[in-house]
């Protein structure tokens, strides 16, 4: 005999029919999903910074991918276009950073070199010494009577701890390891977030249009003008700040412009850090033994920063994320302070959301009249009486 079909379960009048989940279902589903994002975020902790770095370099960069893919081939898969683009991307990143490797490593050369000198034959009194203005016959007697002589400096040397350096050096090399992983990560994920751009645009404003409204794309929007923005204010202008004031020190006879330079246009996407870098090129110009030159360097210095910091980039950050100077600069600062390298993208960004919401929030209802309000501040009426 065939086998009989299995038994089906019988529908009666006592079976519910199936009807919408009640909120028991709809809490636990939420529950599930929050679970499982805190637990996905939790694996991914030790690499969200190189997926946020990712992030930032492929918003700031798309305008240019979009221009240069336009004149390559696509290849299988579309992989040629998003690799040769990420790798010029590791070249602009990898290079300086190269050059800058080899300078220092000239320079500790110079150093170590420097300091057995200093414990052998003692520290001569620098040229400088003798062009204060005042104090240079103390100075000088202080500095031949404890450090001039081979004594004094090897007491004085004597205080340092070489273990210290020692700790600084392995923990710097763990750094250096940490931070090359990192941005091997982060160069994978550019790579697909070039790829796949338009598909991961179109999804993350469709999910901010559905949890948030039409509201919800309309920040997404803003905070990417504002990264962006942010990108092209601190990177493109600490860049023309270091190659300006990288010529100021060359024409000075500054020791190493390059390299000057090269600190100038790191510290300058921090605003007001410009000036450290700055006092670092007027002490060496001035060790040169030219006191006029690290003047004028430090002239240069103070006219370059306050046009960059007060014209340039509060136009190009605020411009784009629509936030006026002083939001621009909490965001920046703030920013900083609380996540790092990554605030300086991260902090205008949200400053950029909070007052679009803001401005939302407090928007006039069509139709009703604003406020009239005095020169003491009070409100006088709504109506114009």
């Amino acid at each position: 005999m065939p086998p009989s079909p299995p038994p089906s379960l019988p529908l009666t009048r006592d079976t519910p029919p199936a009807g919408p989940p009640d909120r028991s279902h709809a809490a636990a589903r939420v529950a599930l999903v929050l679970g499982l994002a805190a637990l996905g975020l939790w694996t991914l902790h030790g690499f969200l910074p190189a997926l946020v770095w990712a992030a930032i370099l492929a918003l700031a960069l798309w305008p240019l991918y979009v221009r240069v893919a336009r004149h390559l081939p696509a290849g299988p898969h579309d992989i040629l276009r998003p690799a040769l683009f990420t790798l010029a991307v590791a070249l602009v990143v990898l290079v300086p950073l190269a050059v800058v490797a080899v300078q220092a490593a000239r320079e500790v050369r110079d150093v170590l070199h420097f300091w057995r000198e200093i414990e052998r034959s003692g520290w001569p009194v620098p040229e400088i010494v003798s062009r204060l203005p005042f104090g240079a016959g103390a100075v000088t007697t202080w500095w031949r009577d404890t450090l001039g002589h081979p004594a004094g400096a090897s007491e004085w040397l004597r205080h340092l701890d070489s273990s210290a350096f020692v700790g600084v050096g392995r923990s710097l090399g763990t750094q250096v390891a940490h931070r090359a992983m990192l941005f091997g990560f982060t160069l994978l994920t550019l790579f697909f977030l070039f790829r796949d751009g338009p598909a991961l645009v179109g999804q993350g404003l469709t999910a901010c249009r559905r949890l948030f409204g039409p509201r919800g794309e309309r920040v997404a929007r803003q905070m990417a003008l504002s990264v962006h923005g942010t990108v092209n204010g601190l990177v493109l202008v600490g860049l023309g700040e270091g190659f300006l004031l990288g010529l100021v020190y060359f024409a000075a006879g500054a020791p190493h412009p390059v390299l000057l330079g090269t600190i100038t246009a790191l510290a300058a996407m921090i605003p007001f850090a410009t000036l450290f870098a700055v006092g670092l090129a007027a002490l060496l110009v001035a060790q040169a033994g030219s006191l006029a030159a690290a003047g004028a360097v430090v002239a240069a210095g103070l006219l370059v920063t306050f046009l960059a910091d007060h014209l340039v980039r509060p136009a190009l950050i605020g411009g784009a994320a629509g936030l006026p100077f002083l939001w621009v600069l909490l965001g920046i600062l703030g920013g900083v302070e609380s996540f790092g390298l990554l605030g300086l993208f991260l902090g205008p960004a949200v400053m950029a959301a909070l007052v679009l919401l803001w401005r939302d929030y407090t928007q006039e209802e069509p139709g009703s009249a604003a406020p009239l309000v005095d020169a003491r501040g009070d409100v006088l009426s709504r109506s114009g009486s």
